[in-house]
């Protein structure tokens, strides 16, 4: 047991280097960022990997992010969905109440494209056609590891 614990300190925290990319202004959030997570009409896929990318697996808050539960205290928004007609105004009220400097992250291909819902009845459109995003994460479900990395880019870390 001793044996274990000494190898467990010598090693400490294992973790990939933060990804580079340079981005014009992004110095602002670095350190970590507040995300709000909005789901504006998605059928569930990308909460459950936005879930597990936040779950003690991939423990996105050990680089820094960190889920609130209000925009009013978050410098991210983590949008999942194709933006339905009931989900727009909320949305845009979400990101007016985001303090500035703020980011969106637009998360999913139906957050990108709206995916298998384009051209739907209840769909108002692609995140980018209600507020301005900052970052695409494609897949349909993006994997954990995909989330993790955008929010990496963000913060630096």
């Amino acid at each position: 047991m001793r044996a274990l614990l000494r190898k467990i300190r010598e090693t400490g925290r294992v973790a990939e280097p933060a990804p580079r990319r340079s981005g014009e202004g992004d110095a602002v959030l670095r350190g970590s960022v507040q995300v709000r997570h909005v789901d504006a009409g998605s059928c569930n896929g990308c909460e459950v990997e936005i879930g597990s990318a936040f779950g003690p697996v991939y423990d996105a808050e050990r680089y820094g992010a960190r889920l609130v539960a209000s925009p009013r205290h978050a410098d991210v928004l983590l949008v999942t969905g194709p933006v339905t007609r009931n989900m727009a105004e909320p949305l845009r009220k979400a990101y007016d109440a985001t303090p500035a400097p703020k980011r969106v992250v637009a998360v999913g291909d139906c957050a990108h494209n709206c995916g298998v819902f384009a051209g739907g009845y209840g769909v108002e459109g692609a995140v980018a056609d209600v507020i301005p995003v900052d970052v695409v994460v494609r897949g349909c479900p993006p994997e954990p590891p995909e989330i993790i990395e955008a929010l990496r880019d963000l913060t630096g870390r």
